[in-house]
């Protein structure tokens, strides 16, 4: 099992993001995974620097410690060949640390550059199939052209190429995703414990790893943890298929706005009670994810951490499939 710490852009700001990574590495995680955001999910988030210089930094900040992006969509914000550029130099910069996780993106992040986001899941799929085989065809070297269903690239050649390539991680919400994974990926992403995507990828030829994140809140009691939640990362419980569609945090704001902290005490592990953690981890355990990503939306990163060093670490670590 390999454990994660995810880097919440969106709340907080970039030296305090690099710091948080340092801690993460002393602490024992094994990767650190940012999001890829243009904006918040909620005004009062206050933050969205942008990931890659970020990664940059904490990638000559630390020694060890794995990076990834969690995730980034290349089919519209970015054109793929400079996600293909970017990741191959944070390849070299890290010295091979880094996983370049994808997905087909939320309108919240995509719609900013005013060419439009597809309305249709299929469509942003398409989309994230042209991004692949742009990205795997940059990394193979040369000058190389590409005409896509929806994305292109002519002439083009990256100059810095690490050895070997960078894992890519594709993000799955259900079968379509999971069979791009499988397909086009080296690994799979997802948000919820969902045996049924770990299913379809591995039926569909998939054997990398598995990543998801999981939703937690670290405090001294249940209540202080719940009610940070509901403050800054209640947009969470809306599910992702509102998660994609909304385009700005004023409406995060209000579709999240009925989330009430019973809602939150189901889904997320709250408070400092380690069995409550485990509880949560265990899930996606189940569901067949082998790498697995701590989201502490609770007030206090740096008690997070401590309280993953010093009564979760071992623990998740050790966590088996139950029968």
């Amino acid at each position: 099992m390999r454990m994660g710490y995810k880097l919440a852009a969106e709340a907080f700001g970039p030296k305090e993001l690099i710091r948080q990574a340092q801690l993460a590495e002393r602490a024992g995680f094994d990767f650190v995974e940012i999001s890829d955001h243009f904006h918040p999910w909620l005004d009062n988030q206050g933050h969205s620097p942008f990931a890659w210089t970020v990664l940059g930094s904490i990638a000559a900040k630390t020694e060890r410690i794995g990076l990834a992006t969690g995730v980034t969509c290349p089919t519209v914000r970015y054109h793929p060949a400079i996600i293909a550029q970017a990741a191959a130099t944070l390849s070299l910069v890290s010295d091979g640390r880094f996983t370049l996780g994808i997905g087909s993106g939320e309108r919240l992040n995509e719609h900013v550059v005013g060419i439009g986001f597809p309305d249709s899941v299929h469509v942003r799929h398409e989309r994230l199939c042209d991004a692949l085989h742009i990205i795997r065809l940059l990394w193979q070297g040369g000058y190389r052209s590409y005409e896509g269903k929806h994305l292109r690239i002519e002439d083009a050649r990256i100059f810095d190429l690490p050895a070997e390539p960078p894992v890519i991680a594709v993000a799955a919400g259900g079968a379509e995703a999971a069979h791009i994974a499988a397909d086009l990926g080296d690994g799979l992403f997802a948000t919820e414990p969902k045996g049924d995507i770990v299913a379809t990828y591995h039926k569909a030829g998939g054997t990398g790893p598995r990543y998801a994140e999981m939703p937690m809140a670290w405090a001294p009691d249940e209540h202080t943890a719940a009610q940070a939640v509901l403050e800054t990362s209640r947009w969470s419980m809306l599910g992702w298929k509102v998660m994609s569609e909304l385009p700005n945090p004023v409406n995060f704001e209000a579709a999240s706005a009925t989330v009430r902290e019973s809602d939150v005490l189901e889904q997320f592990a709250c408070g400092s009670d380690p069995e409550r953690f485990v509880e949560v981890a265990q899930q996606f355990v189940d569901a067949g994810f082998d790498h697995l990503v701590t989201q502490n939306a609770g007030p206090d990163p740096d008690g997070f951490i401590d309280f993953y060093e010093r009564e979760l670490d071992q623990r998740l670590r050790a966590l088996k499939p139950r029968d």
